[in-house]
């Protein structure tokens, strides 16, 4: 219940090659439970279940791992079988290095390389070749790597700045859980900053793992945002752990041994609120329940301390777009 929903932003951007190419991918939306009308919504969610099997079936269904935004098919199973190429590497960088040949082997590959700036790497997207009017394959690409690297090494890469060759879009607010890092739009390349100390590290996965790992990936990789070390994240975990009676921001703050003025600076540096923060929650959580059978509305809106459902209907569709009974419709 504590996994961050999707933007329908990016289910929409992840449809965008699919509708170009003219392949219906309706019947795959009803399939798979997910409202056409829900996805029509700027303001409404999806589960991260529902997003990784969206990708999946569109992978499948298009024969192409990059949706129909590059300049050519990159076949099903191309990812899985860089992946085993790497997997026996010594060292991350040996395995960054070696994925990376992988791919340029592709003609038609997006071209990614990295470069070292003393003390820092940074890898370095080419787009200009890509059919992506939304961005989506240069988003995902940037996040599935990164994302990779750090469970080769079993620890979270740190990144340091991410840059896009693009102004910041309407859905902005939502890169902080794909890019949780300085973001810089409008600069001259799609790229990640990160330190090269990671590169030196030893790979801890294994063949084994790696079986694992495929069965979900990179699918799996870009449905789990990455909630980071941001303050933002330690109290979204700290609110989630009795989402029945929600502590105020002075019991908070003193539960983290600061003050409430400097809670509320910190959180306005990160360009969120104390009660955005549990709007968000509640409204995941809500989500959550939604998309199941187990509880009605009237025990949703009791779980997520609300006196009444009619004040839980009027701040769903305020978060959503959408009134919860509508969004259960619409689910099931």
């Amino acid at each position: 219940m504590r996994q961050r929903t999707i933007a329908s932003h990016f289910a929409r951007a992840a449809l965008g090659g699919a509708r170009r190419q003219g392949f219906d991918y309706f019947p795959l939306l009803q399939q798979l439970g997910i409202s056409p009308e829900l996805l029509d919504e700027p303001r409404a969610r999806i589960a991260p279940e529902q997003f990784t099997r969206l990708l999946q079936a569109l992978w499948q269904s298009l024969d192409d791992e990059y949706l129909g935004f590059g300049r050519g098919l990159s076949k099903p199973g191309t990812f899985a079988m860089m992946c085993h190429a790497l997997i026996h590497c010594r060292t991350l960088g040996k395995a960054l290095q070696r994925g990376l040949l992988f791919y340029s082997l592709f003609p038609d590959a997006p071209d990614l390389t990295l470069e070292t700036e003393g003390e820092r790497v940074r890898l370095v997207l080419d787009d200009s070749t890509l059919r992506d009017p939304d961005h989506f394959l240069s988003e995902s690409l940037l996040v599935i790597w990164h994302r990779l690297g750090s469970w080769l090494i079993g620890q979270r890469i740190d990144l340091e700045q991410a840059t896009f060759g693009y102004a910041k879009p309407a859905h902005g607010a939502e890169y902080d859980l794909l890019f949780p890092c300085p973001l810089v739009f409008e600069a001259q390349r799609c790229s990640l900053l990160f330190h090269r100390r990671y590169l030196d590290m030893p790979l801890l996965q294994d063949e084994r793992t790696l079986k694992h790992f495929l069965e979900r990936s990179p699918a799996d990789l870009l449905s789990r945002p990455d909630d980071g070390h941001s303050l933002s994240s330690q109290l979204r975990r700290l609110l989630s752990r009795d989402t029945a009676r929600w502590p105020d921001l002075d019991s908070v703050a003193a539960h983290l041994h600061i003050s409430p003025q400097t809670l509320r600076r910190h959180l306005r540096e990160e360009g969120t609120s104390f009660q955005e923060l549990k709007d968000q929650l509640r409204r995941d959580i809500a989500i959550y329940h939604l998309g199941r059978a187990d509880l009605s509305l009237q025990q949703i809106a009791e779980q997520l301390g609300f006196s009444e459902p009619s004040a839980f209907h009027r701040a769903f569709k305020k978060w959503t777009g959408v009134t919860p009974g509508a969004y259960r419709e619409q689910e099931n």
